[in-house]
């Protein structure tokens, strides 16, 4: 717990507040252990690596799975695995002393670095590593590397406790869900809006559309940022966040609706960090075997949030006013905001070392000590952050036509389960009149229509039971067995998901058009298959898109989130006339029509992606 609030952003205000004298690291008290390591300029003899014994999976400790050592890819400066027996294996200290993790994916030049990096990662869930000192190492200007002082040091965000790691996990978890329900939690008081303000349902819909771009937008600018050492991921998260609840307290306030509407949009804007880095803090704790288990969760409350928030808002604001549903997202943020800023550490390994190289400047009142992101960071100009950040995803969704599909598809996926918010009040609540072939509806109340959306998490649910059992019993597996393989090979349970959204499209969008003579249930299970398939869609498209493409996966990912959500942002406008002009069956089986398209599209991809990955000057080849 001492170490959870030291490195919080409460710690780092109490560090300043007292000059360092409370909350001391280690290396900052008179019985540091380490302390010749970097105050002694003395010959340092290479400390033996360390032997690991790889057991059996079936007799593993799994807590120890989560407090072994990392392992890094292989590099040139790294050593082999040299194999005793079939048990024994030894990883040289500077291999174990590295990060094997999603964020350090820019640094991966080739294919064949990826796949030691996931090799070594296997290697590494299922060994026990002895203790030893990791020696500095010192450059040729005569600076001295600082950097985890043993393999199993406790600053280490991969050497944690699983019960630390979950609790952490758990924060992102509820920071991401309080962003994501503020989206849709304001659909309820849409009807209340239009007649307050005396605008048409189109323009109301902007409270909602323009939430959604700015969480969109804000990644490009955001996400960079945390990946600067100097800066870390807990300073984006506690400002922004802080900022997100400070608007959430005007918006709930406010009286005025272009006040309110780009209240909103900023509402987005400052709540995207969740989006931009949150699966980069997962895979600051995580190895690459590990982290797409955790990765799933963070898309579950992700994916699950939009939906959760007309059943919150749903009752409540029919019975008091349509402020209530904003006052809502200011009570399920601030919550979340006080636990991180209480609890939440600093998990970039950059800025962990960034920091300790500070400290043990002070201490040894030297200048050769300094962290590898230190001497990395003294080559990178502003221009480099611009083009890497803003034009690099754009240049690659230009000429990569795999990209391009990805992007495309998976933009089409996230408009489609934005339509839901326009399309189900003609389902279940009023229905369309007026039309040649008018529907009636199933007569719900604001409230009750609310609830349907809980189908969405039941399909969210069955999605993560079926991910989850892919990841243990197919791709861990094989990675440990046959090694990485191509790229291709992660979209397999892609090809049958992809078929779901069409199929759930048209169930739901003709048993729901012949209301009421088809219960209510059957439309709402057309979505439920929907939202499998779009679920298991992004989780194969995103891991995809980091085996294909590592050095530029951060770059893609903020790219991806920026396409999705302008288009679900266009999704929430033109669904509402798609579905009056042409009826909910008809405005349905469009989406469904172009979903098609997607399903085709994947296929290619898996077929023919690898010819397409050689002839690309992205991919790692």
């Amino acid at each position: 717990m001492h170490s959870l609030v030291r490195d919080s952003a409460f710690g780092a205000l109490v560090r300043w507040i007292t000059k360092r004298q409370l909350l001391k690291y280690p290396d900052e008290k008179a019985d540091f252990h380490y302390r010749d390591l970097y105050m002694s300029d003395g010959p340092r003899e290479p400390t033996p690596p360390p032997s690991l014994r790889v057991v059996n999976h079936s007799q593993q400790d799994l807590r120890h799975d989560e407090q072994s050592p990392p392992v890094a890819p292989a590099t040139e400066e790294t050593s082999s695995i040299s194999t005793e027996n079939e048990s024994e294996l030894d990883l040289d200290c500077q291999t174990l002393s590295k990060i094997v993790s999603r964020p350090r994916m820019s640094h991966v030049e080739s294919y064949a670095s990826l796949e030691k990096a996931y090799t070594d990662a296997a290697l590494q869930a299922n060994a026990r590593a002895q203790h030893s000192t990791i020696q500095p190492k010192k450059l040729e200007n005569g600076a001295i590397v600082v950097d985890w002082y043993t393999t199993d040091d406790d600053e280490n965000p991969q050497n944690w406790s699983s019960r630390k790691k979950l609790f952490i996990v758990l924060q992102i978890y509820l920071y991401t869900l309080a962003v994501y329900i503020g989206s849709a939690i304001i659909t309820p008081s849409q009807p209340f809006i239009e007649e307050k303000f005396g605008v048409s349902p189109e323009v109301a819909s902007m409270g909602l559309s323009l939430y959604v771009l700015g969480y969109g937008i804000g990644p490009l600018i955001l996400s960079p940022l945390s990946e600067i050492p100097i800066i870390g991921r807990n300073p984006p998260y506690i400002i922004t966040f802080g900022i997100f609840v400070a608007i959430s307290a005007g918006t709930a306030v406010v009286n005025n609706f272009p006040a309110l509407i780009v209240l909103r949009f900023l509402q987005g804007f400052f709540g995207s960090p969740c989006l931009a880095t949150g699966g980069a803090s997962l895979g600051d704790m995580y190895n690459l075997i590990k982290l797409p288990y955790a990765l799933t969760g963070w898309a579950a409350f992700a994916t699950a949030g939009p939906a959760l928030g007309p059943v919150i808002s749903g009752f409540s604001v029919p019975a008091t006013n349509w402020h209530w549903s904003l006052w809502e997202i200011l009570w399920l943020a601030s919550p979340v905001f006080i636990l991180m800023f209480f609890c939440l550490p600093e998990t970039s390994t950059a800025t962990i070392l960034l920091r300790r190289a500070r400290r043990l400047r002070r201490l040894a009142k030297s200048n050769n000590l300094r962290s590898e992101s230190e001497n990395e960071q003294a080559a990178l100009t502003v221009n480099e952050v611009i083009v890497q950040s803003l034009w690099r995803p754009l240049q690659i969704n230009l000429y990569d036509p795999s990209v391009l599909f990805t992007s495309l598809y998976i933009g089409l996926m996230y408009g489609i389960f934005y339509s839901f918010f326009e399309v189900f009040p003609f389902v279940y609540a009023t229905g369309l009149p007026g039309l040649t072939s008018p529907t009636n509806g199933y007569g719900l109340n604001a409230g009750q229509v609310g609830l349907i959306f809980l189908s969405i998490s039941v399909g969210v649910s069955i999605a993560i039971i079926c991910y989850l059992g892919y990841l243990w019993f197919v791709f861990e597996p094989e990675v440990k067995t046959q090694g990485l393989g191509e790229p291709e090979r992660r979209l397999v349970c892609g090809l049958p998901a992809s078929f779901l959204v069409p199929v759930g499209l048209f169930m739901f969008g003709w048993t729901g058009n012949s209301s009421p003579e088809i219960p209510w249930i059957v439309p709402t299970i057309g979505i439920t298959i929907v939202v499998i398939g779009i679920f298991i869609i992004f989780q194969v498209v995103f891991i995809y898109i980091a085996l294909a493409y590592p050095k530029y996966s951060a770059s893609l990912f903020a790219a991806n989130d920026f396409a999705r959500s302008s288009i679900a942002c266009g999704a929430i406008h033109f669904s509402r006339p798609l579905f009056i002009n042409l009826g909910v069956g008809k405005g349905v089986s469009l989406l469904a029509g172009l979903s098609c398209a997607g399903v085709i599209g994947i296929f290619v991809l898996y077929f023919y992606g690898g010819a397409l990955r050689r002839r690309s000057r992205f991919a790692a080849t």
